[in-house]
Order: structure tokens, then C-alpha cells, then sequence
């Protein structure tokens, strides 16, 4: 197809596609979907190679948030049966995180439910980043605490922290329809706040949700645009006990299209396939490798994953390799910026274009051999505390259906603790 020739030739070049080009993608049949995938995995091998970066989970407070956001099960008046704790001590967190460093984790994701931290969670944290860096030499450490408040990104880069991570979620024009208690405007000042502080930023996307491939392109772009390291894509896992329940509405091949979309759209980026990848793609996941370059192991907040050893094999079965600690995830012309952002006060983001512009001809000539690799994962079932405990999620065998059509019965959504004798209040 010419039109994948041109985005592999753009994505080579960290050109942006435009518009119609990118909606294309998302409009393309079954029938070229194999094709859609290996122009995708071109783009992703000239910047990535086969590795895969792998992350790992530390729910550090759950539940109870005041925000009415409605695909979250945490979410103001949910009614989903999910682990609800306060914060976690920092050795119970750094035990935790040890438990994924010890499974081959490089980053640990510290997350914790609610609209944005005082300066006492942010002191809190920093103390927990310390244990888990004491513990655990090298690793990496991305926070997630919602909304930041001036100098609290600061604050966090001091105590240690390497990346921040705030999603868009969706876009600038539907944004209210999911959420009213905070605006798109207040997340994006946040992903800002992280950049200027010389923190990596990580914010991303929840595709999904009712929204119209206008809305995908929309947020996709306005990613690029405020230069994100790492893009996650999280596909709805549709909880019971939130507005979202019912929508059902992608299937495997749609959310690999939306994954080609992204890698077209951010060539140079760690993309990462998030929440809902088992209940939304499932047999087709180590397809998504070859477009992706990484993923988390394990479980995640409130909802199970698959087994972690069942991730490591579908890495090495698909020919992948897991990243080593020693590589640096990023392309050179991104991660030495980033490197040296905090020592001359810049952002922490590629200078000039977007981070993923076009390069000169001498820089797209140095960057062709690739780059390197960073950021690690694990397992993720070892209970490392009470509310960490977890249980391999069970898949039921599915029936026929037509190409395309979505199942929403194929995967019954598990939350965490499931099958084990904590409460959904615990």
C-alpha cells in the first residue's frame, strides 16, 4: 500500500503523518491488517530493535478517590469490588517493588488514587523512592499521583524520581463527557509541570471508550506534542460499578490499528501496551510486540493480569528480547537530552521538534543502527504485602464468532485479590 509506504518512510525519519493519514490507518480491513502491523514493526525495529521494556506496578493507596472519572474503578461513588487501602509504608512499598526487580524489573511505577498529592504525600514519597533505590541499585522509579502542584515535580526529581506519569486519556473536545471534577487543561499543565522539572514524562491514552477515531488522532497528536517519552495505551477494561460497564467496543484488530496509529504518530517513543491489552487482545498480544516496544507484567491497579511467566514466554516465543538493565530505552537523540535536562534546567524532552520531528540528515544517518533500551518488569504475583496479593487470572475458552465483532464475554474482568480471602475493603 502507498499509504504505508509513506509511513514507514515518515517514521523513519520521525516525520508527523498527517491527519488523513493517520485516520487511514484506522479505517484499514481486516484484510490488510497483517500489513498495517509489519510497516508498524519497521518503525518500531529502526528505533527499538526487538526489545521489550518491561514495567512493573506498585499500587501505593487505592481506592476512595474524590475524582468522578468514569472509566476508574477508584472513582467517586464506584460501586466495583476492588482492594481500598491507604498508603503503603515505604518499606511494605519497597518490599513490593522488590518483589518485580527480583523478576528482571528495571522500572518500578509508583501509583496512588486520588486528585493530586500534598506536600506531605509528595514527602512521603520521596521517601518510599528512597528505600526502594536503596534496595534495589539502578532501577528506575516513575511516580503517578495525579494533578502537581507547583514545585511538586521539583520536589519529586530531587527525592529521586526519573519519570512522571499523567494521561490524557482521551481528548480536548470529549474530555468533559468522562470527567467534570478536573479539565483536559489541568492534565496537560501537570504532564508540563513533570517536563520542566527534568523528570522523563509518560502520559498516554485510554482508547475505548466511546470515542470516534477523530478523538484517537486528536489526543495522539496533542502527545506528541507535548513530547511524552512514553506513550501508554490503556484499552477500557469496562469495570461493574462505573459508568463505563457496558462499553464493549473494541476488538483485537482495532486496538492493533489504534497501536500502528500511535507508532506512526510518535516513531520514537517507548510505546506501551497498558491496562485491558489481556481482555482486548488476548491471543493476538504478541502480535501487538511488533508494534509496541513495551508493556507491563503482573497485575495492575485494582484488575488482574495474566500470569507473569506467561508474558516472558510470549516475549521469547515472538523472538523478543526482555531489556537489559545496562541499555537505555530511548533513541540516542532523545535520551541524551533527556539526560541532561536537570543539570541545564531544561525540560527533559527532545529539543525542537515535538521530540519526534524530523531529524537533519546527519542525525537520521547516526540514529539508523537504533538505539538502546532501559526500564525492566516481572512477574508481579509475589505477595510482597496483604493488599499486594494477587491470582492468576482464568480465561475462559472461547466460542466462534465473525472477524471483527466484539466479545465482551470472551475474558470476565478479575479484580485484584480475587480468589484469595482479602476483602474488597481490606
Amino acid at each position: 500500500m502507498d499509504l504505508l509506504n509513506t509511513l514507514v518512510e515518515k517514521g523513519l525519519r520521525r516525520e508527523l503523518p498527517t491527519r488523513e493519514e493517520a485516520l487511514a490507518v484506522l479505517a484499514t480491513s481486516d484484510d490488510e491488517l497483517l500489513d498495517v502491523v509489519a510497516a508498524a514493526g519497521k518503525v518500531r525495529r529502526q528505533w527499538f530493535g526487538r526489545r521489550v521494556k518491561l514495567n512493573y506496578l506498585v499500587n501505593l493507596k487505592s481506592g476512595l478517590c474524590p475524582e468522578d472519572c468514569s472509566y476508574c474503578s477508584q472513582r467517586l461513588g464506584s460501586k466495583a469490588e476492588i482492594l481500598k487501602y491507604t498508603w503503603l509504608k515505604p518499606d511494605e512499598a519497597s518490599a513490593a517493588a522488590a518483589a518485580g526487580v527480583a523478576g528482571g524489573a528495571k522500572r518500578v511505577c509508583l501509583v496512588a488514587s486520588g486528585r493530586g498529592p500534598t506536600d506531605r504525600d509528595v514527602a512521603r514519597v520521596g521517601e518510599t523512592i528512597a528505600a526502594i533505590k536503596e534496595q534495589n541499585e539502578g532501577v528506575e522509579v516513575c511516580a503517578c499521583l495525579g494533578l502537581l502542584a507547583e514545585g511538586q515535580a521539583e520536589k519529586l526529581r530531587e527525592a529521586g524520581a526519573d519519570a512522571y506519569n499523567h494521561n490524557l486519556n482521551t481528548s480536548e473536545a470529549t474530555y468533559g463527557q468522562i470527567t467534570k471534577t478536573h479539565t483536559y487543561a489541568d492534565r496537560v499543565d501537570t504532564v508540563q509541570k513533570a517536563h520542566a522539572a527534568g523528570l522523563s514524562a509518560c502520559s498516554g491514552l485510554i482508547a475505548g471508550m466511546g470515542e470516534s477515531d477523530e478523538d484517537l488522532i486528536d489526543v495522539v497528536y496533542s502527545l506528541r506534542e507535548l513530547d511524552s517519552d512514553s506513550v501508554p495505551v490503556n484499552f477500557l477494561i469496562p469495570f461493574e460499578g462505573t459508568p463505563l460497564a457496558k462499553e464493549w467496543n473494541l476488538t483485537p484488530q482495532r486496538c492493533l490499528r489504534i497501536l500502528a496509529m500511535v507508532r506512526f504518530v510518535c516513531p520514537d517513543v517507548e510505546v506501551r501496551i497498558a491496562g485491558g491489552r489481556e481482555v482486548h487482545l488476548r491471543s493476538m498480544q504478541p502480535l501487538a510486540l511488533h508494534i509496541a516496544n513495551s508493556i507491563f507484567l503482573g497485575d495492575y491497579l485494582t484488575s488482574e493480569g495474566q500470569a507473569g511467566q506467561a508474558d516472558l514466554d510470549m516475549i521469547a516465543d515472538a523472538g523478543f528480547e526482555v531489556e537489559g538493565a545496562g541499555t537505555t530505552t530511548l533513541p540516542a537523540h532523545r535520551a541524551d537530552v533527556a539526560a541532561a535536562a536537570p543539570a541545564a534546567g531544561m525540560c527533559g524532552s527532545s529539543a525542537g521538534s515535538g521530540g519526534c520531528g524530523p531529524a537533519s540528515g546527519a542525525e537520521a544517518e547516526a540514529e539508523a543502527a537504533g538505539c538502546g533500551s532501559a526500564c525492566g518488569g516481572c512477574s508481579g504475583h509475589a505477595e510482597a504485602v496483604p493488599a499486594q496479593a494477587q491470582a492468576q487470572a482464568q480465561t475462559p475458552a472461547p466460542a466462534q464468532a465473525e472477524a471483527g465483532e466484539v466479545r465482551s464475554d470472551l475474558v470476565a474482568v478479575r479484580r485484584r485479590g480475587a480468589g484469595t480471602d482479602i476483602a474488597p475493603n481490606a
